[in-house]
């Protein structure tokens, strides 16, 4: 089991819910090596990397939107996993249904997506693409209650995502 100290813990906390989450999701990245590859994913459990997955998707929609989050190859972790019904069984049901509501839109032009871009057709891509601006939007709204929810659920199954040691 991974482990994370106390300490950190109790620093973090103290600094809010995004740096509460970021001592664990550090610290599997670190495991892991900072890149998640077919030999890196058992590192991990279930529960781990559906935090990491948090993690991941709320840094990449916050500074480029679901744009920015496939074209830097997380699309596949987050859509072709079951992360939107594990943030269902989290509590998070608004959110997962945005998950549901972007995966349509990925599954439909997942090659597109995908491809590799020059910088400007990178760009032209958020036109291309109006059908992420609105659940963009809906997310920033969601955000701060989401993360609450991610911590929260962290917090009371702390178990389940490493082991805290002094």
């Amino acid at each position: 089991m991974i482990e994370v100290k106390d300490a950190a813990l109790q620093k973090a906390a103290g600094e809010g819910m995004d740096e509460f989450i970021q001592v664990f999701t550090d610290k599997y990245k670190e495991v892991i090596g900072g890149e998640l590859t077919s030999d890196t994913m058992n590192e991990l459990t279930g529960e781990q990397h559906s935090l990491l997955a948090y993690q991941l998707f709320r840094d990449e929609i916050m500074s480029g939107g679901f744009i920015q989050l496939i074209q830097n190859g997380y699309g596949g972790y987050i859509f072709d996993n079951p992360f939107a019904r594990v943030m269902r069984m989290w509590g998070l049901e608004a959110f997962s249904k945005l998950i549901y509501k972007a995966k349509k839109v990925y599954d439909a032009n997942r090659a597109d997506l995908e491809a590799d871009r020059s910088e400007d057709e990178f760009m032209a891509m958020y036109e291309q693409y109006e059908a992420f601006d609105d659940l963009e939007e809906e997310y920033f709204e969601m955000e701060e209650a989401v993360t609450e929810g991610v911590a929260r659920y962290l917090d009371e199954h702390i178990e389940l995502f490493a082991k805290i040691i002094s």
